[in-house]
């Protein structure tokens, strides 16, 4: 019978795989590997340190640093006493985590490096609730504050065993109706919301994804997304639900060679992974001899095939098998040796993939399992199934939840993994869920056959002034898709047409630059040029051949600068905020649009 709160999950996991392991992590350059028993006396040794500083049961506790295994650590311990645990974004400024603790009340902190910390001592002396900064990083000068202490003296108050036995006696008080975590929002219109997520919404989601995705406690699964995100902090729950070995990036710029040296069988990730690592390809594949490039689209075409019987549920025949076995010997094995050569799953959300890239990965023998879920929703709505799945879609509704189009051709979604709503925001919360149950997504989509389809977010839609729709995501996903660019930026809500603000891949661009004999001194030189702006038209036109007309970008603009959350163009979790670079940006957007 499974547990009804993850505390109780956690518990029961370092109990029943023991000496198995539990974490793989980097330290000093090389793997180094935690054992489920030892997972397990952290995280008591953790939770008893709580109560030795005083949580209370149902107390925000809040966690600002990046992902490391000390982040889930304490993670499981808040859980533990019954407390809430309170992620804050790591790329957070001090203003957006100082938003997030004075709503929260929370008395404790854990920060991960001096750059977290330092943002919290900006606001430190006039904090009203702050009394406990835990340092993770041992590193990091707390310049002899008086409230700050390191992780690993914090974790010495944990070791009297008459705290422990209160920590059991706290862990048999929870209840799945218990709030166990606020996940505050990226905020792309105005201030974040807290989305409040009870035990038993992970419960059930857990219980919805054993029947949907094929995985084992013999599955290693590599930790890259922000666990302060719901998606990985979702996915790595279920995956120590499931018993699987779980392996800390050491930096998500370093995901490749991590993914190498450990070789991960599954691993949650965002479009932009794949773009990136499809654009390398295709890179590499355009200064290829001619007959490594006829090999190459052979093969692919091979694992195509192979991929489409296999949705199709049909056997492969014995002639395109035997294509299929040559591919996968002489090209698709390389692809496969990028990501580690062990992959066997790559569940993926956040944003829209591009359908090409999704069947390039799958030719590939990659298996991307397309999925779509709000923060509101514990992270899954639908999914799909791990091999038989239409491509372009979201797939279908996960056991338990009821999905439906509503007015203006919204996703509305009802089921057990439906947040309670917004932390002290009742008219925010009573916006977005119905007197009887349902949430309102705020996505525009398609549900036929049982299958759902994602559009765009609805106050992402624009109509031109000629009273056309556009999705600004599809332009962008279409867009991003070549090498040479970075971001995109799609302009056109009541205008004639679709602009576009750029942010070139500069690495490659100066590659280019370099290769053709062009000269520059700073970026702002590099894309002023004739040619580097003709090369830009070129690419796009290429790029956007299959769109409809009023869908492709007229006139662009390249920045020479890329969209961060520090200039706050993106939010944490990278999504655009349109408003907000309409306005910054909106001198050179007229431009754009003053030639007619």
């Amino acid at each position: 019978m499974r547990e009804t709160n993850l505390a109780s999950m956690i518990h029961e996991r370092t109990k029943t795989y023991g000496e198995r392991t539990a974490v793989r992590y980097k330290d000093g350059g090389a793997w180094k590997d935690t054992t489920w028993l030892d997972l397990g006396e952290q995280i008591d040794r953790a939770a008893a340190a709580l109560l030795a500083v005083g949580v209370g049961e149902l107390e925000n506790v809040c966690i600002f640093a990046p992902n490391r295994p000390e982040w889930s650590v304490v993670d499981y311990a808040i859980l533990s006493v019954r407390a809430v645990s309170v992620p804050i974004h790591a790329t957070n400024t001090a203003r957006q985590a100082k938003y997030i603790l004075d709503e929260t009340e929370a008395r404790v902190v854990f920060v991960g490096s001096q750059a977290h910390y330092d943002r919290v001592l900006e606001f430190l002396p006039e904090s009203r609730f702050l009394e406990h900064v835990v340092v993770f990083d041992p590193s990091v000068n707390m310049k002899s504050e008086p409230r700050s202490a390191y992780f690993s003296d914090f974790m010495t108050r944990g070791k009297s065993s008459e705290l422990l036995e209160k920590v059991r006696a706290r862990m048999e008080l929870i209840d799945p109706a218990d709030l166990a975590t606020i996940i505050y929002t990226s905020g792309t219109t105005g201030e974040p919301k807290g989305v409040m997520l009870l035990h038993a919404n992970f419960m059930a989601a857990f219980v919805a994804h054993d029947t949907r995705l094929a995985i084992s406690d013999a599955d290693v699964s590599m930790c890259f997304l922000p666990l302060s995100h719901v998606f990985e902090r979702t996915w790595a729950f279920y995956c120590a639900d499931r018993g699987l070995t779980i392996v800390y990036a050491d930096h998500p710029a370093n995901i490749v060679p991590c993914m190498q040296q450990t070789h991960p069988t599954v691993m949650c990730a965002v479009p932009r992974f794949y773009e990136k690592i499809y654009g390398t390809i295709l890179h590499k594949l355009e200064h290829a001899p001619w007959y490594r490039k006829v090999l190459f689209r052979w093969a692919m075409a091979a694992g195509a095939r192979a991929s489409q019987l296999r949705r199709e549920r049909h056997d492969l025949p014995l002639l395109p098998g035997i294509r299929h076995a040559l591919a996968r010997k002489l090209v698709l094995k390389k692809l496969q040796s990028i990501t580690g050569g062990r992959i066997r799953m790559f569940p993926c959300a956040g944003a829209p993939l591009s359908q090409h890239i999704e069947e390039f990965f799958q030719a590939a023998g990659l298996n991307v399992v397309m999925g779509y879920g709000p923060t509101e929703t514990t992270a899954t709505v639908s999914c799909h199934e791990t091999f038989h799945f239409r491509p372009g879609t979201v797939g279908t509704p996960i056991d338990g939840v009821e999905v439906r189009i509503g007015e203006g051709g919204e996703i509305q979604v009802r089921g057990a993994t439906v947040m309670t709503g917004y932390y002290k925001k009742p008219a925010a919360t009573a916006e977005v869920l119905t007197e009887d149950g349902w949430f309102r997504t705020g996505d525009a989509g398609v549900f036929e056959d049982g299958i759902l389809t994602i559009t765009d977010r609805i106050k992402d839609l624009m109509k031109t002034s000629c009273g056309k729709y556009v999705a600004p995501q599809l332009i962008e996903t279409t867009l991003g898709n070549d090498h040479y660019i970075e971001q995109v930026s799609a302009i056109g809500d009541l205008r004639k047409y679709v602009t576009a603000l750029i942010v070139p891949a500069f690495e490659a661009l100066e590659a280019f630059a370099r290769e053709h004999g062009i000269t520059w001194i700073s970026h702002e030189e590099l894309i002023r040029k004739p040619e580097i702006v003709k090369f830009y038209e070129d690419r796009i036109a290429l790029q956007q051949k299959d769109l409809a007309d009023h869908e492709k970008v007229k006139r662009f603009r390249l920045l020479p600068h890329p969209f961060s959350q520090e200039t706050g163009e993106i939010t944490p979790t990278l999504k655009l905020r349109r408003k907000f670079i309409v306005e910054k940006y909106r001198t050179i957007i007229d431009a754009l649009y003053a030639v007619d």
